[in-house]
């Protein structure tokens, strides 16, 4: 039951972090940091398996593995920055989160163009 450690986790950071916030504020970002970060490290074992089960259905069908490869690293980017921009967000600093989120938005369209050309070649070979 991860999903119990993870709350646990959140709720006594949360806790923490009000009382915090009375005495010495600038601790509090702190404890969201390090809360969110233990958080991740519970779901990375969970990612092995996913990355396992995502190559078995790569072994089994016809797509190219640098398309599986990409997708991963794309979804990894997606979780990082969405990390990222919520710690800005809880520190106050949403002009930096807009720009990591744009950032981070650029990067995946850039990132995808081989994906995007490749479904538009297999589009035009099956068009007359």
């Amino acid at each position: 039951m991860e999903i119990i450690k993870i709350i646990g986790i959140a709720l006594i950071a949360v806790i923490i972090i009000i009382m915090l916030k009375q005495y010495r504020p600038e601790y509090a970002i702190f404890i969201s940091i390090l809360s969110g970060a233990l958080i991740l490290i519970l779901v990375m074992d969970k990612l092995d398996g996913i990355i396992a089960l995502i190559k078995s259905i790569q072994d089994k069908s016809s797509i190219n593995m640098e398309f599986i490869t990409l997708l991963i690293k794309i979804t990894g980017i997606a979780f990082l920055s969405e990390f990222a921009v919520s710690i800005c967000k809880d520190s106050g600093e949403g002009a930096i989160a807009s720009k990591i989120e744009m950032g981070t938005k650029i990067i995946i369209i850039s990132m995808s163009i081989p994906i995007i050309s490749s479904l538009l070649e297999i589009i035009l070979k099956i068009l007359p």
